[in-house]
C-alpha cells in the first residue's frame, strides 16, 4: 500500500474500527535514517495499534530503524518481503528477498535484538519459477529459526519478471490452501493471510484456521467494511455510521489544514466511503472536482455527503 496508507488514511480507518491493527505504507531504511522523520513516521496517538512497515536488506540499518520505530511508539515493526515493484527490486528488498531466506533470518535477528516490540515478516508464497510450497516452507522455517514467530503471507506468487506490480496483485492465482497448510504444520507460529479477501465473511472463514487476516485493497476501496469488524471479530461495538465519520474527518481536515496539509491529501482516501450506495458517484465526483481548488475547506466533505440520499443528516456549513 505504498503511497496509500499514510497518516490521513489511517486516521480515517481508525474512525471506522477501534481494534484492527493498522499498518503504515512501506518506508525504506534509507528514508527513515536520512529523511524527514516527522513526515515519514509521524502519526496521531489515536491510530494505535499501528505497525511500521520497513523495506531494507542491511541488518545494521534495519536494527537502527527498528529502534527508531520503538522510540516513536509503534506497536510493531514489520519487514516487507512481499512487494514486487521495480523500485523495490533495484534496492534489494521486498519480494526479491524471498530468494535469500538466510539473509532475511539475519535481518530479523538483528531487528529482534534491537527492540522489545514484535518484529513480523510479510511475504509472498514464492517468486518467479520457484516452487510454491517448498519455497514458502523453507522460507518460514529458516526465518522462524531466527526468532520470528509472526508471518503475514500474501497467498500469491510474485513474478518479478514479466508482470507489473498491479498485475502481481491479480494475475498469479491465489493459493489460500498453502497458507492454511503452513499454519497446520507450524501451530506454534502466528500466521496471517492476505490477498484477495474482500469481505468480513471471507475473513471469518479464514479465521477458523488462521490467527489473523490482513485486508488491503478492500479496506481501501470499500472502507466501510471496517465499521463492523469490531463487533464481528473483536466482540466490541460496531463502528459509527458514515455521516458521523464524515463529520469527524471534516474536523480532522480543518485541524490538519491549519498545519499545512492540503485538503486533497486527506479526502483522496475517503472516496470509497459510500461505495455501493445510491449517491456514491455524486459523493466521489464532488470531492474529486472540488477538494483541490484554491480555498477549498472541510465544507467540501459535508456538501459531498449531502448528495447521498437515504442517510442520516450531516451538519451543513453555514451559508
Amino acid at each position: 500500500m505504498m503511497d496509500w496508507t499514510d497518516r490521513h488514511c489511517r486516521t480515517f480507518h481508525r474512525l471506522l474500527s477501534k481494534n484492527t491493527l493498522l499498518y503504515t505504507e512501506m518506508v525504506t531504511t534509507g528514508a527513515v535514517l536520512h529523511g524527514d522523520r516527522e513526515r515519514l513516521l509521524g502519526y496521531d496517538a489515536a491510530e494505535h495499534p499501528v505497525a511500521l512497515q520497513l523495506g531494507g536488506s542491511d541488518p545494521a540499518e534495519l536494527a537502527a530503524c527498528a529502534r527508531i520505530a520503538e522510540e516513536w511508539g509503534y506497536d510493531e515493526v514489520n519487514l516487507n518481503v512481499g512487494c514486487p515493484s521495480d523500485r523495490v527490486q533495484s534496492g534489494r528488498f521486498g519480494a526479491c528477498l524471498m530468494a535469500e531466506p538466510d539473509l532475511v533470518a539475519r535481518l530479523v535477528g538483528a531487528m529482534r535484538e534491537a527492540v522489545s516490540i514484535p518484529v513480523t515478516v510479510k511475504s509472498r508464497i514464492a517468486i518467479d519459477e520457484m516452487e510454491e510450497w517448498p519455497t514458502l516452507d523453507h522460507f518460514v522455517r529458516t526465518v522462524s529459526a531466527a526468532g520470528c514467530t509472526h508471518f503475514i503471507v500474501h497467498a500469491r506468487k510474485a513474478w518479478l519478471k514479466g508482470l507489473s506490480p498491479k498485475e502481481n496483485r491479480d494475475i498469479p492465482p491465489l493459493r489460500y490452501d498453502l497458507v492454511h497448510r503452513l499454519k497446520q504444520e507450524n501451530p506454534q507460529l502466528t500466521i496471517a493471510i492476505n490477498g484477495g479477501i474482500r469481505t468480513l465473511d471471507e475473513a471469518e472463514g479464514h479465521l477458523a484456521t488462521l490467527d489473523s487476516v490482513m485486508i488491503g485493497r478492500a479496506a481501501y476501496e470499500t472502507p466501510y467494511i471496517l465499521a463492523d469488524a469490531d463487533r464481528r471479530l473483536f466482540g466490541g461495538e460496531p463502528g459509527p455510521d458514515r455521516c458521523a465519520v464524515v463529520e469527524a474527518m471534516a474536523a480532522y481536515a480543518e485541524e490538519r489544514m491549519r498545519q499545512g496539509a492540503p485538503l486533497s491529501a486527506i479526502t483522496r482516501h475517503m472516496l470509497g466511503l459510500f461505495q455501493g450506495l445510491p449517491g456514491a458517484r455524486a459523493w466521489r465526483r464532488h470531492i474529486s472536482e472540488n477538494a483541490h481548488l484554491p480555498g477549498a475547506g472541510p465544507e467540501v466533505l459535508l456538501k459531498a455527503a449531502a448528495l447521498v440520499p437515504h442517510r442520516e443528516a450531516v451538519t451543513q456549513p453555514a451559508g
